[in-house]
C-alpha cells in the first residue's frame, strides 16, 4: 500500500506572515493540531498545537499578532506520495512524529499522513509499532 492511497489531501495551511492568532483559530475551527507553514505552495515549516501553547505560554515576547514565523518549527519531515507506508511509518517513528507532510517531486505540498490514517486505513498493528517508536524516550 502506498502513501498516496490513505493520505488525507484536503491540508490546512497558513503562509508564513499569517498572524499566531489566524493560524490558532484556523486549527481550532477545522479541529486539527497542525498546519503546514507554506510559501509558493512549499512548506517552509509547520505550527502544532503544542507549538502555539509552549511558545505563548513560556515565552513572554510571544503574541498573538506575532507572525507564524516567529513560533513556527522551520523543520520539515516529509514523504512522498508513491512511497510504502512501511517507509514513511519507519520514517515517523525514526523522528518520533505522529504526522507527516506529503509532498511532490517538486517539494509541493499533496497532503499529510498521520498515525490515525495508519491506524484506520491500513494497519493498526503497524499504526501501533509506529506510536510505540514515537513515545520512545531516547
Amino acid at each position: 500500500m502506498l502513501v498516496r492511497d490513505i493520505m488525507q489531501r484536503r491540508v490546512s495551511f497558513v503562509g508564513p506572515n499569517a498572524s499566531v492568532h489566524a493560524a490558532a483559530a484556523l486549527m481550532n475551527d477545522r479541529g486539527i493540531g497542525i498546519l503546514p507553514v507554506c510559501e509558493d505552495g512549499k512548506p517552509i515549516g509547520v505550527v502544532t498545537d503544542r507549538d502555539l501553547a509552549m511558545r505563548l505560554l513560556t515565552d513572554v515576547g510571544v503574541r498573538v499578532e506575532m507572525p507564524v514565523r516567529a513560533v513556527m518549527t522551520p523543520k520539515v519531515y516529509f514523504c512522498h506520495a508513491d512511497q510504502e507506508l512501511t517507509v514513511a511509518a519507519h520514517m515517523m517513528g525514526d523522528r518520533q512524529i505522529r504526522r507527516l507532510l506529503v509532498c511532490d517531486a517538486d517539494g509541493a505540498l499533496m497532503g499529510i499522513l498521520s498515525l490515525g490514517d495508519l491506524a484506520r486505513d491500513a494497519s493498526e498493528e503497524l499504526a501501533g509499532q509506529t506510536l510505540g517508536e514515537v513515545v520512545e524516550t531516547r
